[in-house]
């Protein structure tokens, strides 16, 4: 574990160098808003991209990966929608608080880092979970959050998803790194080239913005976030490593991969999301805040626990 642990450091190195140039103000706001803007707009869907040209779209539909990982991620996301239920939160909070539970930091950090740890090939299993995330548990909380405060579903609520999808660049590259595949032809050298610069931003860039927007935000209500943290970092992976392992007939690495992926820390999209429809920011903040701290021990001993899965 120790070997882990010290291959893990740099990536959270460059993590904690943007929450102090961030924290000191030498790293202003704004400037963590524009480099986000470029990591999410055109580092990582570079990234993604030069991946996905090498896959098909049939490598995607692995259908005992796809059941054992949403059949956890859906019983956590249950067992926290109850708890904020029995809290007496509203439908809206309980949501979110489920999306804290059991989506991670799966774009930013789960691509470029276990790439470099588990090797090219996780890429496949991570950009799967990622299009799980985003399709299936990123419409659930736009609908639950806008149906909520309607009283009813609308097609308006549903056309508000399917445009969030179709903006989404992460989602947009996949889509264009597969349609590339199916031609069956490999990228020009200076378009291969183009996306391997592009893309290697994407790994310190992430880690960087990461680390940036955790000073930027205020941080209140650990109890919440406490439980919320120990949710996705460690029920999380255990309810992955339990169907992928004893259910679900999924081969022993991408299982590793899937467990590893489950045991990243709370995704910072959600803190968007919540800003964007005013559901409990500074709980999501916290939440993100506590993962990311504890997720420097818990990844790597996650990490060194499943490599003995399939080495």
């Amino acid at each position: 574990m120790i070997d882990v642990l010290l291959k893990t450091i740099p990536f959270f190195a460059i993590l904690g160098l943007g929450y102090v140039a961030a924290r000191t103000k030498f790293f202003p706001e704004i400037a963590t808003q524009f480099l986000t803007k470029f990591v999410f707009y055109f580092a990582l869907p570079a990234m993604i991209i030069r991946f996905s040209a090498n896959l098909s779209f049939g490598d995607l539909l692995n259908f005992p990966f796809i059941g054992a990982y949403l059949t956890a991620s859906f019983f956590i996301y249950f067992l926290a929608t109850v708890i904020a239920i029995l809290r007496r939160r509203s439908i809206a909070e309980a949501a979110v608080e489920a999306q804290c539970a059991c989506i991670g930091n799966v774009g930013f950090l789960g691509i470029p880092m276990l790439a470099l740890l588990m090797g090219k090939e996780a890429v496949l299993w991570v950009m799967l979970i990622l299009a799980m995330d985003l399709l299936v548990f990123g419409s659930l909380i736009v609908v639950l959050i806008v149906g909520s405060r309607d009283g009813r579903m609308s097609l308006g609520v549903l056309n508000a998803v399917g445009l969030g999808l179709i903006k989404n660049p992460m989602i947009m590259a996949m889509v264009v790194g597969l349609i590339w595949s199916s031609t069956d032809k490999a990228f020009p050298v200076p378009f291969a080239e183009f996306f391997d610069i592009l893309g290697a931003a994407a790994t310190p860039g992430a880690l960087f913005v990461i680390g940036a927007s955790l000073a930027a935000n205020s941080v209140e209500r650990f109890r919440v976030a406490g439980w919320l943290a120990f949710c996705k970092v460690i029920l999380h992976p255990a309810a992955v490593a339990a169907t992928s392992l004893f259910i679900f007939p999924v081969a022993a690495y991408p299982a590793a991969v899937m467990i590893a992926s489950a045991a990243l820390p709370v995704a910072g999209n959600i803190f968007i999301l919540a800003t964007h429809y005013g559901v409990a920011p500074m709980r999501v903040s916290a939440s993100i805040f506590l993962s990311t701290v504890t997720s420097v021990i818990t990844i790597s001993v996650v990490i060194a626990l499943v490599t003995g899965l399939y080495s």
